[in-house]
């Protein structure tokens, strides 16, 4: 079946009201996006940022009655004139599959490789984690989830991930969590708020035969870790910085990102009384920082 498209730059209007009238004209999937040239950043717990300037995509069966959803939305927020706005037709494809043209094998420090299904590296040592889009963030291509799976392939060189308590915090699509289990740690319990992650994490851990050893949970997670590797915001980062910290084992080691580079010295500050760190990697305006468990 044929699809059209309903896109529209939101100006001034609520997100949440604009959704909830798209969806009321049979809208099959909506996406918010970035319309000017803003940094896309992972919200953090609790959060649902948008951007400056934010754009609305409805996609719709041809039988849509696009004149009726431009009269509702002017009439619901009282508009002479609609905000930029396009109409798109679309060819049916195997849209899930779609994305995968542009996704090709990657690999991260020496051994560790992210492909999607199907495909293998040309590398007998290679460690392959299997990871075809999903409903959530996280395959590799941002350059805080490169430089976490980075330090994995670095920590599984110097042994440190051998039989490791790995706790993912924000775990998104489980790519960090499974990459550590993948390299040799024992166990990983991933947490993330978004029911979506969490479902994503377990597919794709049983995608990666890790799932026996991979925990998921919408809770804080109990227990002490080896190792505790945190991608989200610094401002989630900063405010959990004790939680954290108390969730690591003596001499263990934190990997925290998802941190601009103009944030590294907050950040760093938050875990100065417990943690001694590296030098922060860079990447892009990107941060990285690693340390070890005072």
């Amino acid at each position: 079946m044929d699809w059209r498209q309903f896109v529209m730059d939101l100006d001034a209007l609520p997100a949440d009201a604009v959704e909830a009238l798209f969806a009321r004209h049979g809208a099959e999937a909506i996406t918010l996006s970035d319309a000017g040239d803003d940094p896309v950043l992972e919200p953090g717990p609790g959060e649902a940022p948008l951007w400056n300037q934010t754009r609305i995509t409805g996609l719709f069966t041809p039988a849509a009655d696009f004149d009726a959803l431009a009269a509702d939305l002017r009439r619901t927020f009282g508009l002479a004139e609609l905000p930029a706005h396009r109409i798109d037709e679309l060819a049916d494809r195997a849209w899930e599959r779609e994305w995968l043209r542009d996704f090709r094998p990657m690999r991260f420090g020496s051994h560790l490789w992210v492909c999607p299904r199907g495909q293998r590296p040309d590398d007998a040592a290679a460690v392959v984690i299997e990871m075809d889009p999903g409903l959530a963030f996280g395959t590799g291509t941002h350059p805080t989830t490169a430089m976490c799976l980075e330090w994995l392939d670095e920590g599984h060189a110097r042994g440190i991930l051998h039989d490791a308590r790995v706790l993912d915090f924000g775990c998104g699509s489980g790519i960090l969590a499974i990459a550590a289990l993948r390299l040799g740690a024992a166990h990983a319990t991933g947490v993330d708020i978004d029911d979506q992650a969490l479902t994503a994490s377990r597919r794709n851990a049983a995608d990666n035969a890790v799932a026996a050893r991979f925990d998921t949970s919408a809770a804080p997670a109990a227990g002490v870790f080896d190792i505790a590797l945190a991608n989200i915001l610094a401002a989630p980062l900063v405010d959990r910085a004790a939680w954290l910290c108390e969730r690591l084992a003596d001499d263990a080691r934190l990997v925290l990102s998802g941190i601009l580079d103009h944030q590294v010295d907050a950040v760093r500050a938050a875990y100065r009384p417990w943690i001694e760190f590296e030098p922060a990697m860079l990447t892009d305006g990107w941060a990285r920082l690693a340390g070890r468990k005072r």
